[in-house]
């Protein structure tokens, strides 16, 4: 018989599987003994016991997420709670806030959809209200786009500080240059770093040339601040660092920085008026002492450069065209990795010349020559085309280069030998050049 006051109970009750998921954006505090994700848990264990007559049961696993933040899902415990949702294990997850499980609106979203699909439910235990809910969802929908106002005003903030720091000339973190250590927050010179940065600049400023200093360097034994081999990125970076001159810099201003300088603004001057000149003039100047007909021109079969270089013995100059591998200290096995450079040069410019002999070459040419001299015949071209064979040898080296570069394109040598791509247009002028020579000549006399 029931008794007066004694609640009327459903006959059956369906037991629902509730997951506790607690999250702190910091590690600050997790060591201690009752932290912020035990008291989220005890919470949440209070709420689901007070649920127990509608059958709510805890399931044992902890899902808990220290110091990771909430603007991502890419989170252990919430990942191994998204696969026990997926298996069927959880029937409801509770929280203590609904910014624990998630600070942006478009995660909630992939969240919800995953809920959804496995017939979960969300509850928050100090936002009381039930997804079930049209007026729910829209509670929480609004909730969330607080959440993450919220979050994005932090994320201004943080920024503006930043800016504020840098402008007053303060370290902000990241990656500690190379000859700097960090106390206090602040940098000091490290000078063992220091003298690998001074080296970089002085050698630089000597030579140049990133190429031609990377083997100087190398031989020397300087390494970057991870413990490799120093190489050309590391010297680009090095050389574009302006902290090494006392400077901090934000979103492309540059302010005076606390800490102290390793460059002087000379050497910082100097150097960086070289980098910023054009390539090609910084190579002229720092070219070898011998000319190099094929420079910028010769290519080995893996479609990288092959530079000229040189070597002394007793006096004597042996000049190469070295591949990019071996300058930059890569291992390479090709057997044309280094070539003698009078060899190659010989053999490209007797592949040129007979070349031009070739009758469609002369064609091509003077139909490319009639552009400029519509009266100009294919005889003469041919002529003209001849006469560069026999006066080759007598031109200047500076002469020599220059008719190369109006011909040769590009030269890659390969197993099956140097693949030659001649400029047509180059042809066309240079037949124009050598026909003009004679009259000059007349006319000078």
């Amino acid at each position: 018989m029931k008794r007066k006051h004694e609640p009327d109970m459903p006959a059956t009750v369906r037991k629902r599987r509730c997951a506790i998921y607690t999250r702190k954006s910091t590690e600050e505090g997790l060591e201690k003994e009752f932290n912020s994700l035990d008291a989220q848990r005890a919470a949440c264990e209070a709420y689901i016991l007070s649920q127990q007559h509608e059958g709510w049961l805890l399931v044992p696993d902890n899902y808990d997420d220290g110091g990771v933040s909430g603007g991502t899902l890419d989170r252990p415990a919430l990942q191994r709670l998204l696969g026990d949702i997926e298996a069927g294990r959880v029937d409801c997850i509770v929280v203590y806030k609904i910014d624990r499980l998630s600070r942006s609106l478009m995660d909630f979203a992939k969240l919800v959809e995953v809920f959804d699909a496995h017939d979960v439910t969300f509850v928050s235990i100090t936002q009381s209200f039930s997804t079930t809910t049209s007026m729910g969802r829209l509670t929480l929908n609004i909730l969330l786009s607080f959440a993450q106002f919220e979050r994005e005003v932090n994320g201004e903030r943080v920024r503006d500080k930043i800016a504020a720091s840098r402008a007053r000339g303060m370290w902000t973190g990241g990656t500690v240059p190379i000859g700097y250590r960090v106390e206090n927050r602040k940098l000091f010179i490290d000078p063992a770093g220091a003298a690998v940065v001074r080296r970089v600049f002085e050698v630089f400023a000597e030579i140049g040339s990133t190429t031609k200093m990377l083997p100087v360097l190398r031989q020397e034994g300087l390494r970057t601040g991870a413990g490799r081999l120093i190489d050309k990125g590391a010297i680009y970076k090095l050389l574009a660092n302006r902290t090494y001159v006392g400077e901090t810099h934000h979103k492309g201003q540059y302010f005076p920085g606390e800490h102290e300088a390793i460059i002087p603004r000379d050497l910082w001057d100097r150097v960086r008026a070289r980098v910023q000149e054009d390539p090609r003039l910084r190579a002229s100047q720092t070219r070898a002492p011998s000319a190099a007909l094929l420079r910028g021109l010769l290519f080995g079969a893996d479609g990288r450069a092959m530079s000229p270089t040189h070597s002394r013995k007793k006096g004597k100059i042996y000049r190469y065209y070295t591949s990019q591998a071996i300058l930059q200290g890569e291992p390479n096995d090709a057997r044309y990795r280094r070539l003698p450079a009078g060899e190659i040069e010989a053999v490209v410019m007797g592949q040129v010349r007979a070349v031009l002999r070739q009758p469609e070459i002369v064609v091509g040419t003077w139909r490319a020559a009639l552009a400029e001299a519509p009266d100009l015949t294919e005889a003469e071209v041919r002529d003209a085309l001849g006469r560069l064979d026999p006066m080759w040898d007598e031109l200047f080296p500076a002469e020599q280069e220059r008719i190369v570069r109006l011909l040769v394109e590009r030269v890659v040598v390969s197993e099956a030998g140097a693949e030659i791509t001649l400029k047509l247009e180059g042809l066309a002028g240079l037949a124009r050049d050598l026909m003009s020579r004679p009259a000059e000549t007349r006319r000078a006399a």
